[in-house]
């Protein structure tokens, strides 16, 4: 582990970079992966290594950050609800989304919950619970028109869509699609969703498939409540090789999915929900298939620099973008100052990122410098133990 600058260094550079004269407030959500009684045995935090000890969380937990000093106040458990995998902040602040990835009771089925935010205090209250139509939902997603919650179920291999009612409350699924086929690698088990994105006109939006090695569009109609597959319905990619979690580029030219399996990244052109290959590349030569992969995806407000956490070698992968045409170059991998960062987090105003590293139960604040990408570690950290999902809300918004 690296030795870390001063705090007061680093502060003092924060402010003269670009985007940071003006301080914010925000409360921060962590959501965690609680124990599993039921289950027989506790969860493993990297895909095929030893199983976990048993978490001490009890659900959603929060703290308030000052983005001028770096002061993280915490506001202790907002939530108590069992495995809060991820969690997603609405477009206009006021609720928080969360999937249960498994409940610690086998009587009550996991779905996705929804939660307004007090935006004095950070307090959240439950507005309602909807059920998945999936097991093992791992990420929720809210479209950017703030109407359609989608969330995509790792066990059965399918994707969701909610409508989001006015008041915050989710209702029943209106659009639940299947991944069918059988994998292309000798190590796949069937169908395996594991992330979600919109565009920003919310018109399309793109589901990775893991265990089938695809990446899906789909045209999306929230007045007619309509999904409709693209011609062709999915690019393919290298057997075996996992696509995980997906970003956008700004200007949504280009699509980015992180590998879980091969720990690579694959580029794509997009033109009307239609996917062409760029580029595939590597996030850190040394950091064996065997010890996890890759877990999340991340990219800057200016769509410069690319982020990707490696729960193996616990470290941050940062890219240059080319603009032009979407390639990446690897810069550097950044130690997650942890164990096995599972999310990665870059907060509105673009200058922060938060690490959830699940194996050493803390969370990292790390200091985006807006002309390198490079990433400075900030002192103190978040912990709590096997941290998950991360998102951020300025405090006092009300839309």
């Amino acid at each position: 582990m690296t030795a870390r600058a001063a705090p007061s260094v680093l502060l003092a550079v924060a402010l003269v970079l670009p985007g940071t004269a003006v301080a914010q407030q925000y409360f921060v959500y962590v959501g965690t992966y609680t124990s599993e009684p039921s289950s027989g045995a506790p969860p493993q935090l990297i895909p095929g290594g030893p199983a976990s000890p048993p978490s001490t969380s009890q659900g959603i937990y929060a703290w308030r950050f000052d983005t001028a000093s770096a002061a993280l106040s915490p506001l202790g458990l907002v939530a108590e609800t069992a495995n809060p995998a991820h969690v997603w902040i609405s477009p206009n602040g006021k609720y928080l989304y969360v999937v249960n990835w498994q409940e610690n009771s086998a009587r009550v089925p996991p779905g996705v919950s929804a939660y307004a935010i007090d935006p004095k205090n950070g307090a959240l209250k439950l507005l309602n619970k909807q059920n998945s139509a999936g097991e093992l939902p791992n990420q929720v997603v809210i479209d950017p028109s703030g109407r359609v919650a989608a969330t995509v179920n790792y066990k059965t291999g399918n994707m969701a869509l909610l409508p989001v009612h006015a008041d915050g409350t989710l209702g029943e699924p209106f659009a639940v699609e299947q991944s069918e086929g059988k994998p292309i690698s000798p190590r796949g088990d069937g169908p395996h969703a594991h992330g979600v994105i919109f565009t920003k006109d919310s018109r399309w939006l793109f589901e990775a498939e893991l265990g089938l090695d695809r990446v899906y569009s789909y045209r999306l109609d929230i007045g007619g409540k309509k999904l409709t597959a693209a011609d062709p319905p999915y690019v393919t990619l290298p057997p075996g090789s996992g696509p995980r979690r997906l970003q956008l580029s700004p200007d949504e030219r280009f699509l980015y999915a992180n590998r879980q399996n091969d720990g690579m990244v694959s580029v794509f052109a997009v033109n009307q929900g239609k996917l062409t290959s760029v580029q595939e590349i590597e996030t850190n030569p040394n950091d064996a298939q065997e010890l996890g992969g890759t877990a999340e995806i991340q990219i800057d407000r200016q769509g410069r620099f690319l982020y990707v956490s490696l729960r193996g070698s616990s470290t941050i992968a940062v890219f240059s973008v080319d603009r032009a045409n979407g390639k990446l170059t690897l810069l550097e991998d950044v130690p997650s100052q942890g164990n096995s960062p599972r999310n990665i987090t870059i907060s509105p105003d673009g200058n922060f990122m938060f690490a959830a590293n699940q194996a050493s139960d803390n969370v990292v604040i790390f200091k985006i410098n807006r002309q390198t990408g490079h990433l400075d570690p900030l002192e103190p950290e978040m912990h709590v133990s096997q941290p998950g999902g991360i998102a951020l809300v300025r405090t006092g918004k009300q839309g």
